[in-house]
Order: structure tokens, then C-alpha cells, then sequence
């Protein structure tokens, strides 16, 4: 079940990075409140998973669902560039997040 919260805290974490970029550096009012709450949802699922992972790896987990959903995102919503070297970046970071998930025994 952890392993649900972090990635639920992840999805939260994606929401709320989207979210400020919408906010306009909260400027507007509805895109900043629905970031702080993604923020607060984000947190507190981290939270939970935190009560059976490990921290470096729920915080590395978190940080890289966060990253990859980010860089998708961008490249979707706001035409971002995609480059061979971006693409082979996210995927160092995909490998990293499954190799720290396979390696953690919890």
C-alpha cells in the first residue's frame, strides 16, 4: 500500500508543478489554490509512504515521478522541446526510479 502513496504523492507532486506554471506566480486565484492543495495532497501522501520506505528512496521516487510527469507535460501543454537528449535523460531517470524500487524490500 506504500508503495500506492508514493505514487499518488507523485501524481500530486506533477499537478502541483503544472499548477504554477498556470498560477502565473500565483497571480491567478483558482490555478494557485488548486497548486497549494495538489502541494498539501502531495506532501501528505509522501508522508504515508514514508511510514514503511525508506526516506532516500521514497524522496528519490517521488522526486523522479514528479520530473518525468513534469517533462511529458510540458512537452504536451506548453510545446517544449523534445531532443534525443532530453528523451535519453528521462529515461536514466525511469531506470533509476525501477532500479531503486526493485532494490527496496518493503
Amino acid at each position: 500500500m506504500h508503495w500506492i502513496f508514493l505514487l499518488v504523492a507523485g501524481l500530486f507532486e506533477i499537478s502541483w508543478a503544472v499548477g504554477l506554471k498556470y498560477s502565473h506566480g500565483f497571480t491567478r486565484i483558482m490555478p494557485s489554490f488548486i497548486t497549494v492543495i495538489c502541494m498539501i495532497a502531495s506532501f501528505y501522501f509522501l508522508a504515508l509512504s514514508l511510514k514503511n520506505l525508506p526516506l532516500g528512496t521514497a524522496y528519490a521516487v517521488w522526486t523522479g515521478i514528479g520530473t518525468v510527469g513534469t517533462v511529458v507535460l510540458g512537452v504536451i501543454l506548453f510545446k517544449e522541446p523534445v531532443t534525443v537528449l532530453r528523451i535519453l535523460c528521462i529515461l536514466l531517470i525511469i531506470g533509476g526510479i525501477t532500479g531503486l524500487k526493485l532494490l527496496t524490500h518493503s
